[in-house]
């Protein structure tokens, strides 16, 4: 590959391997059979990534699907804390056992890896790319339906090592309202055009807080503008998160499988909706 590859090759008149996206797809587990990957996406952190990856994958086991989450973010792990899983995962001989949640939610995370969780993992990105390939090739999944992958924020090594290296099938991206989040929700949909990859729904967190006495609904952070962005992009499907202090309490409390609400329903209809990998 060309050391001056955009990684877009309709523009690129280069003879090289990424004209070929399957060359470099990693081979899954040899004892999992994983469905459809969605990864989830954020232009920068803080805007409430892990915790829309989390309430996802909660919505989508209440269907009755078997559900796993990979963190591939690998600095700033978040998604056990999320579901009160703590403690090492374990080895067997079909490969890394995944942790289990209350109801039964599979999680790889490397802080499930960590001798304290938390030690932080100073690692180099080539490093940290190579864990996240590791939670996709060495993991033993199992039976699993939908596969989320939780990403660090911005279009880096690690976004590009998942988009390359696993068979991504949908991606969503999370933002927030204040219009510099809204540009940098367009790298990331831009980032995912780029390497052909379906942007399925756009989330907005904080979107508005909710008064308990009145019911009136509060733009704290300006106006949405979701419906805006995905109109522009032609993303199927829209989803607003209120500023909830008890959803985020559950969250912090490890019981992101007990919270209650609708926001995300359109998000997941699309996510089922896509079609099965060839």
């Amino acid at each position: 590959m060309s050391e001056e590859c955009t990684h877009d090759c309709k523009t690129c008149s280069q003879n090289c391997a990424e004209r070929d996206p399957a060359s470099f797809l990693k081979p899954l587990n040899p004892y999992s059979r994983v469905g459809k990957v969605i990864g989830v996406v954020s232009g920068k952190g803080g805007v409430g990534k892990s915790m829309v990856t989390s309430l996802l994958a909660v919505n989508m086991a209440r269907r009755g699907h078997k559900v796993g989450i990979l963190d591939a973010d690998i600095t700033g792990p978040s998604i056990p804390q999320a579901f009160g899983i703590h403690g090492n995962c374990l080895g067997s001989e079909m490969g890394i056992e995944p942790a289990e949640s209350e109801r039964g939610l599979k999680v790889m995370s490397i802080n499930l890896l960590l001798e304290n969780e938390t030690d932080p993992v100073v690692w180099r990105g080539s490093v940290i790319s190579g864990a996240v390939t590791q939670f996709w090739t060495d993991v033993h999944w199992g039976e699993v339906d939908y596969l989320f992958v939780d990403m660090p924020p911005g279009t880096g090594d690690v976004p590009l090592t998942v988009f390359q290296s696993l068979p991504v099938d949908g991606v969503v991206v999370v933002s927030t309202p204040q219009e510099l989040v809204g540009m940098i929700v367009e790298k990331c949909v831009n980032m995912a055009g780029l390497m052909d990859k379906q942007v399925v729904g756009l989330v907005e967190n904080m979107s508005y807080f909710k008064c308990p006495d009145c019911g009136s609904e509060h733009s704290i952070f300006g106006e949405s503008r979701v419906e805006e962005l995905a109109g522009r992009h032609h993303i199927p499907a829209t989803a607003r998160l209120p500023m909830d202090p008890q959803l985020t309490a559950l969250c912090d409390g490890g019981r992101i499988e007990e919270a209650e609400g609708d926001w995300l329903g359109e998000l997941c209809d699309a996510i089922a909706a896509l079609p099965e990998r060839e």
